[in-house]
């Protein structure tokens, strides 16, 4: 795989790499299990590293060099090793973060010549990586296998921050086609461009599912990047976000809480939620709030993540639906399948939020102030009804104590129920299962 301006050609054979040239070669380099034969001069002349070791071995009257922790391995040495030989050097978005690292531990710096090889690799990062929409995000997913390197040369900080301005361009200038990894699973790969003529039409969201592949640290980081910029509407932050829980989350109960996954779905659930947007009431729908809460619950989250879950959805409890709100219940004091005590917390707190929206905010009875009572009406109407159906839906379950019915019940000012059907067909839902409880233990 190597060649010179001398050798032209290359031999590889088993774990071994010679340089095909005339004059034999006076070194020995073991990067692992590689051995690399080769010519001392062209190393020493660029890399101040192997200056050292070459010198060593040769005070040790040994021709052999042995290199165990390079980043990279033995492929990235045999892109710094052809450097040396004066080789054009084939650099791509999938090996560039690996010779970038081998070439500060090789210390291939200006010093030692100029236009060495990190100088050109750092060209060739800002002048064609750091540009490009599709390699920024390679590059980034290429970082974590070499760290702690790509953290210190800061290639992990650059990506993030090229893959955050971009999300914030006009989408008059975003291209789309099909191809780079998305071509497989027959998504549309974004890549931005600078807008000549008629502009292909992108979405707002265009870079969402894009970001989808990046593992959850590497996620966390480029979404704090996105929202620390402040051009990002919540909206978009929240589709984000639910767009990540599609991909990553399992469906089945049994999935989601697998060994050996549970731990990972927990992490990747209370970062979800670390990045909500700061505005409770808006950017994610009740809907999802409430399957994170459900996910929180099955995987053990932390009681902090939890009780900010619950905050959010007291603002928006209104907009849930029965079948959202049926929580599974995992410990006392609970007796059946769903968390009524939890529902029965959610509607407190909405109630309590409502309330006090209702005796500070009315005190002129103006057009706006109007709306927004009717608004708050419409809400609490909302939520007597989800209450009623949720208390029928979890009494023909195992119907909870008569307290705990009842306090749910009530949970609710009058006002919520203009009619009372739902209600009593709730109870007569719950008499039917308890009676039928008491005959069986009779």
């Amino acid at each position: 795989m190597l060649s010179s301006p001398t050798a032209p050609t290359s031999v590889v054979a088993d774990a071994c790499r010679y340089v095909a040239s005339d004059l034999a070669t006076d070194v020995v380099v073991h990067v692992r299990e590689v051995k690399f034969y080769l010519h001392k001069f062209p190393l020493i002349s660029k890399s101040s590293r192997l200056q050292r070791l070459v010198l060593k071995a040769t005070e040790e009257t040994t021709d052999e060099v042995r290199i165990d922790d390079l980043p990279g391995g033995a492929k990235s040495f045999e892109i710094c090793a052809k450097f040396c030989y004066g080789m054009v050097v084939t650099l791509s978005p999938h090996n560039v973060v690996a010779a970038r690292c081998a070439a500060e531990y090789l210390e291939m710096t200006e010093e030692m010549e100029k236009g060495n090889l990190i100088f050109k690799i750092e060209v060739f990062m800002n002048s064609s990586i750091l540009r490009s929409w599709k390699d920024s995000i390679i590059v980034l997913q290429r970082t974590k296998a070499l760290s702690p390197w790509s953290e210190e040369l800061k290639v992990v900080g650059r990506c993030i921050d090229a893959i955050a301005s971009k999300t914030s361009v006009d989408p008059a200038n975003v291209t789309w086609s099909y191809s780079h990894n998305n071509s497989k699973k027959g998504g549309a790969c974004a890549e931005i461009v600078e807008s000549a003529g008629k502009p292909s039409i992108a979405p707002k969201d265009w870079w969402v599912e894009d970001l989808c592949e990046l593992d959850v640290d590497l996620y966390r980081r480029v979404m704090v990047a996105i929202k620390s910029k402040g051009r990002m509407s919540p909206e978009l932050i929240g589709e984000a976000l639910k767009a990540y829980a599609v991909r990553w989350l399992p469906d089945s109960y049994d999935a989601l809480v697998a060994e050996g996954h549970m731990r990972r779905n927990q992490c990747l659930v209370e970062t979800l939620i670390w990045l909500l947007p700061s505005d409770k009431s808006s950017g994610c729908s009740c809907r999802f709030l409430l399957k994170l809460l459900k996910v929180a619950i099955l995987v053990g989250g932390g009681e902090h993540v939890k009780e900010e879950l619950i905050r959010r959805i007291s603002f928006q409890l209104h907009k849930a639906t029965v079948k959202d709100l049926l929580l599974p219940a995992t410990s006392p004091p609970n007796d059946g399948t769903y968390d009524v005590r939890l529902v029965h917390d959610l509607v407190q707190r909405f109630v309590a939020r409502t309330a006090l929206s209702h005796n500070g905010g009315f005190i002129e009875k103006s057009d706006e102030k109007m709306i927004e009572l009717n608004f708050e009406q419409e809400s609490t109407l909302a939520v007597g009804e989800l209450v009623d159906g949720y208390l029928s839906e979890v009494a023909s379950d195992q119907a909870p104590s008569l307290p705990m019915f009842v306090e749910l019940a009530t949970a609710v000012p009058e006002a919520a129920r203009p009619v009372h059907d739902t209600l009593y067909y709730a109870v007569d839902a719950y008499l039917k299962v308890c009676s039928k409880i008491k005959r069986q233990t009779l």
